[in-house]
């Protein structure tokens, strides 16, 4: 299969790549410089030139292409227009794919997020059953904006197009993780002296290995159903006080909860106070039984022994 990759020199675009490859598949990677575009080269594909602000040229590229594999986000856009406008824009590029896709029953994945549905306090782990939640303007700079991007992935199977999304946790984690919620943690922890968590940090954060989502990406490609969601989460989620725990455990510092309130949750997580509160239990059983997924990565917990994240002592 010949598969057009939008994100490939992010953090988990070189693992898709990789996988697809090794696995036989013919891969073009979309850059949109010379060192994008040396990278993607060195992995083994091919390169189109370009930039997912081009819809035209993401039309043209899903065309050309047997599937799409999309986990690029215009992040360009989140200093002036935030969440909102992100997901305004990856409307817009899903419909361009729409467009060039429609009655093919072609494959078009899609990144998603296990944290922007909505289902804080469901009161069970969600399954990939339960939708995404509408968003609206009570939700406007939250991550429940970008929901309208599932949705409208989603509805593409109405017109064809074998459309699926892989819904990625809040932690993705890899010895080539360097701005993920872990680094971002670990940093907040060295500049304030403590390991926070919020309230009795019982809330709980599924996590993947960015090699685990990819082989999952490769199998919604090959023979995900149209109109799908998949859980791509090593477990039902780790609560918040563990990870902290062994943060601070590698970092010769204490784990300390820092009140659930407007004051101190600021005070200490800074721009990640409304996320850390987050508790998102979900299952991947649908996943591991449609698609044969079996998570086999080191999980969370056990990779941060592999000195990427703290070097050992």
């Amino acid at each position: 299969m010949h598969v057009f990759v939008t994100g490939g020199t992010g953090h988990s675009g070189p693992y898709i790549i990789s996988d697809l490859i090794a696995a036989g598949h013919e891969v073009t990677g979309l850059a949109r410089s010379d060192a994008a575009a040396s990278s993607i080269s060195a992995l083994g594909a091919k390169v189109r030139r370009g930039d997912i602000s081009d819809l035209d040229g993401l039309k043209a590229a899903a065309a050309e292409a047997d599937g799409v594999i999309h986990v690029a986000h215009r992040q360009d856009l989140l200093p002036s227009g935030g969440l909102d406008a992100v997901a305004g824009a990856e409307v817009s590029i899903m419909l361009a794919y729409g467009e060039a896709l429609e009655g093919t029953g072609k494959p078009l994945v899609v990144s998603g997020s296990i944290g922007s549905p909505g289902w804080d306090g469901l009161g069970r782990p969600a399954t990939e059953e339960d939708p995404a939640l509408p968003g609206g303007d009570v939700y406007k700079g939250t991550l429940r904006a970008r929901n309208i991007v599932e949705t409208t992935v989603i509805g593409l199977a109405e017109r064809g197009v074998r459309s699926s999304v892989v819904r990625i946790p809040p932690v993705m984690h890899s010895t080539t993780d360097n701005a993920g919620f872990i680094p971002l943690l670990i940093g907040l922890a060295k500049e304030k002296g403590v390991i926070g968590y919020p309230g009795d940090g019982n809330n709980r954060w599924p996590a993947v290995h960015a090699q685990d989502l990819a082989s999952l990406f490769r199998l919604a490609l090959e023979k995900g159903e149209a109109g799908k969601a998949w859980h791509g989460i090593e477990s039902e989620g780790i609560r918040f006080r563990e990870i902290a725990e062994a943060i601070g455990g590698r970092l010769g510092l204490p784990a300390v909860s820092i009140p659930a309130d407007v004051l101190m949750l600021p005070g200490y997580f800074g721009f990640l106070a409304n996320l850390v509160t987050l508790d998102v239990p979900a299952s991947n059983a649908i996943t591991r039984q449609a698609l044969g997924w079996e998570p086999v990565q080191p999980g969370l917990l056990e990779d941060f022994d592999n000195g990427h994240y703290v070097p050992a002592a």
